[in-house]
């Protein structure tokens, strides 16, 4: 009787065309969230200087009315 030697399947296998665009769909995943922390960082440097061109042309005053409509957006 001949034995051949037990290995798994998958280790012998070579990646599929599947398994290679799934690791490739996780990779594009991974990089758009790191695009998306940075876009998010972005829009909030944009609200401060939004800001504060508000406070220096309008005063104070325009920097409290507008805080105070922004619930309403």
């Amino acid at each position: 009787m001949i034995t051949m030697p037990e290995e798994p399947i998958e280790e012998t296998k070579t990646n599929t065309k599947t398994e290679r665009f799934a690791q490739w769909l996780m990779t594009r995943e991974e990089r758009r969230a790191e695009n998306d922390t940075h876009i998010e960082s972005l829009i909030k440097l944009n609200l401060i200087a939004s800001f504060l061109t508000l406070a220096m042309v309008g005063g104070f005053e325009a920097v409290r009315t507008a805080m105070a409509l922004i619930p309403y957006l």
